[in-house]
Formats: structure tokens, C-alpha cells, sequence
């Protein structure tokens, strides 16, 4: 049963994980592009926020493996498994307090008619599009320590 849960939770994390990462580092350049331009990138833009969006939800699964699997280990208590949990957590906090709703707003004013006054200026596009590309570093950096945590596994006795 170990066996299994670890596969499941390292495919659902490369999966849904993945997908968010590459999605969400993708969106800012054309979120950005659809506001001053309202062509194509208007459609990529939306996709790549659906993509984030029903991702995270299909990794909410990855945490729930990832404990089922450290019960199954008897890990649960480790130092590693610990603070990947936390990491995880402030990771997934990021998404859904910070970088979905960045999206949406930016999104939003994608979607305004061409001439009509915006709230946001150039200055402010290009502040929102700057941020949005950092939080998106620090989602993807969280989840590197993740992995790399997985994989060294500091203090464990199986670790290499």
C-alpha cells in the first residue's frame, strides 16, 4: 500500500504541481499582452488561469497523499516531512490568496473595451505584471524545497 500512495502522490505532485507551475509562469506575459493589446492573448491569458485554477484543486491532493504516505512510512513526525507540510501550506496559501486573484484582476482588465478608462495605468500593468512574476518565483521556489526536501530527506535513516 506504501508503494502505491507514493506513486500517487509523486504523480499527482508532477502533474498538478507541474502544471501550476508552468501555467501560472507563463501567464503574466500574456496577461500583460492581452491588456494592452486585447487580441489573441486574451483566450492564452484565460486558459492558463484555468489551468492554475483547476489545478490547484487536483493538488489539494498531493498534500493529502503525501500525509497518508508519511503515516504509511511511520514519518510523520520527521523534521523533512514537517517542513515540507509548512512549505506546502504557505505554497498553497500564495496561490489562492495571492497569485489566483492577480490573475483574475489582470484578467479583468483584459476584458475591458479598448478606449474605455481603466483603473489600471502602464506603470500599474507593468507593477502588477512584476509582482505576479514574483510571487510565481517564490510558488515554484517553495515547491523546489519541497522536492529537494522528498528526495534528501534530512535525518532520515533511509536517506542517502
Amino acid at each position: 500500500m506504501t508503494k502505491f500512495l507514493l506513486s500517487a502522490h509523486v504523480l499527482v505532485a508532477i502533474l498538478a504541481v507541474g502544471s501550476i507551475a508552468v501555467a501560472a509562469s507563463m501567464f503574466p506575459r500574456y496577461a500583460k499582452q492581452a491588456v494592452t493589446e486585447h487580441g489573441q492573448a486574451v483566450g492564452i491569458a484565460t486558459t492558463l488561469h484555468k489551468i492554475c485554477r483547476g489545478y490547484a484543486i487536483a493538488g489539494l491532493a498531493v498534500p493529502a497523499l503525501g500525509i497518508a504516505t508519511g503515516a504509511a512510512l511511520g514519518a510523520l513526525r520527521d523534521a523533512w516531512l514537517v517542513v515540507s507540510l509548512i512549505l506546502t501550506i504557505l505554497a498553497a496559501a500564495l496561490l489562492g490568496l495571492w497569485i489566483l486573484p492577480y490573475q483574475q484582476r489582470m484578467l479583468a482588465m483584459a476584458r475591458t473595451v479598448p478606449g474605455t478608462e481603466t483603473t489600471l495605468t502602464e506603470a500599474g500593468l507593468t507593477k502588477t505584471t512584476a509582482r505576479l512574476h514574483m510571487l510565481t518565483g517564490i510558488f515554484n521556489l517553495l515547491w523546489a524545497v519541497v522536492v529537494v526536501l522528498m528526495i534528501v530527506r534530512p535525518g532520515s535513516t533511509t536517506s542517502a
